[in-house]
């Protein structure tokens, strides 16, 4: 499945983990695919999933080689009377934006150790080429395809998008439970390092991917 290139199979199955609702301000693309942002999904939430009376609309959803579903159920083009959603979408924005990433316990990392994979995350690794500090995404349209990340296309060809988004890295720690990627499928952060070397086959020794 997807591109024969990639260096990790896919898994077997289709669990997706729920992307942090955290330190979004300023992040172009809020779900791991770039399917929407959060002001996408808060009105297709309360007016669809939970059908709540009010105003959601995505043309791609009416797609039913795609989404079948959507289309035969009509929620491409929700209307519901009276609107009790809409007007109050840009307080719950403007709330969600807000909430900032956690800091990691004190203690719970090498500090020096921290300061030497930070010269590797803007050098060597060129994690910062997509990873944008402060961001830590890109700035813009923060999307690319499976094959340039070297995993299969699973997740990424349930969205319109059929592309994987550049996750914002704040609060990353909070992933040492549940894995990393939007499946889990790398335990810990030296698979993920692991993995990007040999996709970019940037050459990192031992001591770069210990930082």
């Amino acid at each position: 499945m997807g591109d024969r290139r990639c260096s990790y199979r896919p898994r077997t199955f289709a669990g997706t983990l729920i992307p942090p609702a955290f330190g979004l301000a300023g992040v172009n693309l809020h779900t791991w695919t770039g399917f929407g942002s959060v002001p996408y999904w808060n009105p297709w939430v309360a007016a669809t999933e939970m059908h709540g009376s009010g105003t959601f609309f995505d043309a791609r959803l009416a797609n039913r080689d795609q989404y079948p579903v959507a289309a035969r159920s009509g929620a491409d083009n929700t209307r519901g009377t009276p609107d009790r959603i809409t007007p109050k979408l840009a307080a719950l924005h403007f709330y969600q934006i807000a909430i900032p990433a956690p800091t990691p316990p004190e203690g719970s990392f090498d500090k020096q150790a921290a300061l030497r994979g930070k010269d590797v995350f803007n050098g060597r690794a060129q994690c910062a080429t997509c990873h944008v500090p402060p961001l830590f995404t890109e700035p813009g349209h923060n999307l690319h395809s499976p094959a340039e990340l070297g995993i299969d296309s699973f997740q990424a060809d349930r969205s319109p998008t059929h592309m994987y988004r550049t996750a914002p890295l704040a609060g990353l720690w909070t992933h040492q439970t549940g894995g990393f990627y939007h499946d889990g499928r790398f335990p810990t952060l030296r698979d993920v390092v692991d993995h990007y070397d040999r996709n970019f086959r940037l050459g990192l020794n031992e001591q770069e991917k210990a930082s």
